[in-house]
């Protein structure tokens, strides 16, 4: 089966071979909220109330970063309905997982739900997909990081995770504010605005050497966690005009401790055909999966895929929008499903020529 096939399709046939109880809320997930919620208010009190050394400081900050990231994780599935099913309740334990994040449950909503599940890998409706050569052409302020060396790049794109989810968050609300309706404006406001000056009076409170241990350096590794797994959902999958989520999206591998502590996150492929299922669930669908279409499917270690991540560059060609294109070496990069190897990554002959002959004039205007 070479041919896209929307979601819908996929869960059509998947659906009758897992348990009812699968399609039902699965509220005893708060628990493991409280659990993070207990860490995190404990560790912040401990650094703003103790005067403990750098050390001990730093292991707190560490526990908490992880602990933003989880939060996050589960807060992203609360949102999508599969804990609690009440609009209120669901919005209160939303937010308040989100909290450590700073993002508001209705943007999340209006941002992810809404908009990256209907057009995932869609360049044009998609909020979080990367843009083609040719649209990247136009944006003059991020010219100068292609020219930089290959190596350097990657690097300063695995360093740039640690920044990444909170900067887009911002990207998201300026894009989508207009959306909302007049009158639900100030609710979409406040619940940016309110986390915010939580931290920032924090930080008037305790000063901020221990306000860096509390949040900063907390916050810096709850985006590197969380865009871990966001970059590697969808980064080396090619752009679709079809939403296809075997072909627009990656599963990545963690130790089993791991995805009891991140709520199953890893299971981004299984996410994409059931947002409103229970990760809990979410073994169960990907068997499935395997069983029916295990040469569609994409699975691979996180360690893999983020290495694969730094090897290749983030701009699709605009003419098949299935291979990465790096404008300042002229070569291209195969996508998963499209002649990407993870194991033995390097740039397609073929691709170096096409972009060569064809799109020399563009790559000139990118890289002046």
């Amino acid at each position: 089966m070479k041919e896209l096939q929307s979601f819908a399709w996929y869960a059509a046939r998947v659906a009758p071979h897992l348990p009812k109880k699968a399609f039902q809320p699965a509220p005893e997930r708060l628990w493991g909220g409280l659990a993070y919620l207990i860490v995190v208010v404990s560790g912040i009190l401990t650094i703003s109330l103790t005067d403990f050394n750098i050390w001990i400081n730093s292991i707190i900050a560490i526990v908490l970063g992880t602990s933003f990231a989880a939060m996050g994780f589960l807060g992203h599935e609360i949102l999508h309905g599969t804990v609690v099913r009440k609009a209120w309740l669901r919005e209160l334990t939303g937010g308040i997982a989100f909290f450590p994040l700073s993002v508001g449950p209705k943007l999340w909503i209006k941002w992810h739900n809404v908009t990256h599940h209907r057009h995932t890998q869609d360049e044009e409706n998609d909020p979080d997909a990367w843009p083609t050569v040719e649209r990247f052409s136009k944006a003059k302020v991020f010219k100068p990081f292609y020219q930089l060396p290959f190596s350097v790049r990657g690097c300063l794109e695995m360093a740039f995770l640690a920044i990444t989810f909170t900067i887009h968050s911002s990207r998201m609300f300026k894009r989508f504010i207009k959306e909302f309706q007049q009158e639900k404006r100030p609710s979409v406001w406040f619940q940016l605005l309110f986390p915010w000056t939580v931290w920032i009076s924090l930080l008037v409170l305790i000063g901020p050497l221990k306000w860096t241990f509390a949040f900063l350096i907390p916050l810096l590794i709850g985006n590197f966690i969380v865009m871990a797994y966001i970059a590697t959902n969808h980064r080396l999958n090619p752009l679709v005009p079809v939403n296809d989520p075997l072909a627009n999206s990656l599963t990545v591998t963690v130790p089993k401790w791991v995805d009891v502590l991140h709520f199953n996150f890893s299971y981004h492929t299984e996410h994409h055909l059931f947002p409103g299922m229970s990760s809990k669930y979410y073994p169960l669908v990907k068997a499935e999966i395997k069983k029916q279409w295990p040469e569609r499917y994409h699975e691979m270690p996180m360690t893999q895929a983020l290495a694969a991540l730094y090897k290749t560059p983030r701009l699709y060609s605009g003419e098949t929008q299935t291979e990465l294109v790096d404008p300042s070496a002229g070569e291209t990069y195969g996508t998963l499903g499209h002649g990407l190897n993870p194991a033995d990554i390097k740039p397609k002959e073929e691709g170096s020529v096409l972009l060569s002959e064809k799109n020399v004039k563009l790559n000139e205007r990118l890289m002046k």
